[in-house]
């Protein structure tokens, strides 16, 4: 039997509840609770897969633009698949969250053995895309695979490990758009990935300290080896890694021989800027849970990542 809140503790002032006493807002069929465990507004992250694209000078040669968008399509899938086996590790704890417990398993909308069904479906057609783009593809995606299981299992309850992982998977969707066009990947494009994902990453275990307080070490293992005062630590140094890399890639003489242009510079304002919003918005307003909905949310935000891809092609092509 679930243990019962004392009468001074309410659902609205403390992030631990009676799971049992209201476990969804709303109630949800079958078909929609599939769609919402799949996370499709979390697609937006998978993007990176188009950078080899643009970068590479490719984005107006129609073959190599059907390879990136099909490989596109497949991280998707793969991140479904990652996104569905991790509601299902993570069901119990996610009950003890106020921000998850809406989750379809959850909340009761799927069964186990439901839930289990759609990963295979979507296992299936990852695994078909990646084979039509070819062994290195697919190769990059087992790796992606095999780090989402090794994150749900065990790197997830470690501290900084948990954030490293995450960030590897960032890495592996830029790595994975430039397999599929048979395209290099610059360092700088893995670095930069890299330590911007692993800025989101830190901003949401942020998000999550501050949600859960006392019960945070009960949702997720390694936040109770996080505080408040080291994730901001963590952040104004992982955030001056990022910004100062990209001005230093934007100046570089190599990547301006390879791009053609001396003018990428123009963009760290935007960079900058975004960057910049991104630490207000989790400081000030205590967002940073979510970053792709933030990014759909957040106008300003939005509107500087649009602006920063469309200076990108412009300076790049035009």
């Amino acid at each position: 039997m679930a243990a019962q809140l004392p009468s001074t503790v309410t659902r609205t002032n403390s992030p631990i509840f009676d799971p049992a006493a209201d476990r969804c807002a709303t109630r949800r069929g079958t078909g929609l609770a599939l769609i919402v465990i799949a996370r499709p507004w979390q697609w937006i992250k998978n993007g990176l897969v188009l950078a080899a694209l643009v970068f590479s000078h490719r984005l107006f040669h129609p073959r190599d633009a059907i390879l990136a968008a099909v490989a596109l399509v497949a991280f998707c899938a793969l991140s479904s698949f990652a996104y569905v086996l991790n509601d299902i590790s993570d069901r119990e704890a996610d009950r003890l969250n106020p921000e998850k417990r809406d989750r379809p398993l959850a909340c009761g909308d799927l069964t186990i053995a439901q839930a289990v069904g759609f990963a295979i479906a979507i296992g299936v057609v990852a695994t078909l895309l990646s084979v039509a783009l070819g062994l290195n593809f697919l190769g990059i995606a087992a790796l992606y695979v095999a780090l989402q299981f090794g994150y749900s299992l065990w790197a997830k309850q470690y501290v900084v490990i948990d954030v490293i992982a995450v960030a590897i998977g960032f890495v592996l969707r830029a790595f994975g758009g430039g397999v599929a066009i048979d395209a290099e990947v610059s360092p700088w494009l893995a670095f930069i990935t890299f330590v911007l994902a692993m800025l989101l990453v830190l901003g949401r275990r942020r998000h999550e300290l501050v949600a859960l307080r006392d019960g945070a070490g009960a949702h997720r293992g390694a936040l109770s080896q996080y505080s408040i005062r080291l994730l901001d630590q963590m952040i104004a140094i992982v955030a001056g890694a990022t910004l100062v890399s990209y001005m230093i890639y934007t100046a570089s003489a190599q990547v301006e021989a390879k791009l053609g242009t001396h003018r990428l510079a123009l963009t760290v304002p935007f960079v900058a800027f975004g960057i910049l919003r991104y630490l207000y918005l989790i400081d000030a307003r205590d967002e940073g849970g979510d970053p792709a909905r933030l990014l759909i949310r957040d106008v300003p935000l939005l509107l500087t990542v649009l602006l920063w891809i469309a200076a990108d092609v412009i300076l790049l092509y035009f």
